[in-house]
């Protein structure tokens, strides 16, 4: 019953401690709340990046084109091939014909050109378009493809695709380089903050010591008080998490200058953000606290 009774007493003295020593309170929080809105900012950045090359990648088609020469039961050979391969997640079958109204629907140009076009006079190809489950095994997926009797040549943009390849994962590595680096910095910020909030409270920890308090009663409500900070702190960076974002989200309509730039839709994600940046605040809090207790009060 004793360590349930000092940590709530703990609890109650850290609230008491916020508000007596108020103006160093509110430094500290509002330390804690300029770093953690750049933190945020850093973690939704790059989740979002995180999810424009998830889009691009999920965009990429392999293109399969048949020769003019298979039949209807050889095409359903082919189809049972491809469902055979365990890299490929969809298949769309494709007739030129349904090609050839499609390219007619998209320009009147087309459209009067390709008209009157007979069956036999149509240079298109009946066509699978895949789409896959790795795209890092695209290259090898095709090369399977491409060996398949009746199958014509094998089309995915190799030379743009590698290109976008060795971009994300540049872009992936960055953005987790830049949010760890944001969170190291934060921590920092914030432990030296609290450091000084409790360094000026020397004379406090002295008198706990010289009535014979241990040291577990003495750091306890400091490690509390670094989590209430870290907790009050986290507040205003949250507010700006959710409302900030769902109004972003609203002005440029769920994506950026095109449909493969998609932003994360706000609901769960603003919450789990929140909820990531309200835990940063509070553990990072206590951190500073038991550190600035431990080392420089010599406790």
């Amino acid at each position: 019953m004793k360590p349930f009774r000092m940590f709530f007493r703990s609890i109650r003295d850290a609230f008491k401690s916020v508000v007596r020593n108020f103006s160093l309170s509110l430094a500290s929080i509002s330390c804690i709340s300029i770093t953690l809105i750049i933190v945020a900012i850093g973690i939704m950045a790059s989740l979002n990046v995180n999810n424009f090359t998830k889009v691009i990648k999920e965009d990429v088609t392999i293109v399969v084109f048949i020769k003019r020469d298979v039949d209807e039961s050889s095409l359903g050979v082919i189809r049972a091939k491809l469902d055979q391969i365990d890299n490929i997640s969809t298949i769309d079958y494709k007739s030129k014909k349904q090609l050839r109204d499609e390219m007619q629907a998209t320009s009147p140009t087309l459209d009067a050109t390709m008209k009157d076009w007979s069956e036999d006079e149509n240079p298109l190809k009946d066509t699978f378009q895949i789409k896959v489950t790795e795209i890092e095994e695209i290259a090898e997926t095709a090369s399977t493809i491409s060996k398949i009797e009746g199958v014509d040549s094998v089309n995915y943009g190799e030379t743009m695709v590698g290109k976008f390849l060795s971009a994300f994962k540049m872009i992936e590595k960055g953005t987790i380089l830049v949010v760890v680096l944001l969170i190291l910095v934060t921590v920092f910020l914030i432990i030296n903050t609290i450091k000084l909030t409790i360094f000026s409270r020397k004379r406090e920890i002295s008198i706990m010591r010289v009535v014979g308090a241990s040291n577990l009663s003495i750091k306890m409500p400091f490690v509390i008080e670094g989590m209430v900070l870290g907790m009050f702190g986290s507040l205003i960076p949250i507010i700006l998490i959710i409302y900030g974002y769902y109004a972003l989200y609203k002005h440029f309509g769920g994506q950026i200058f095109s449909p493969l730039i998609q932003l994360i839709k706000p609901g769960p994600f603003v919450y789990i953000v929140s909820l990531i940046i309200l835990a940063i605040g509070m553990i990072v809090g206590m951190i500073g606290s038991y550190r600035a207790v431990r080392k420089y009060l010599k406790v």
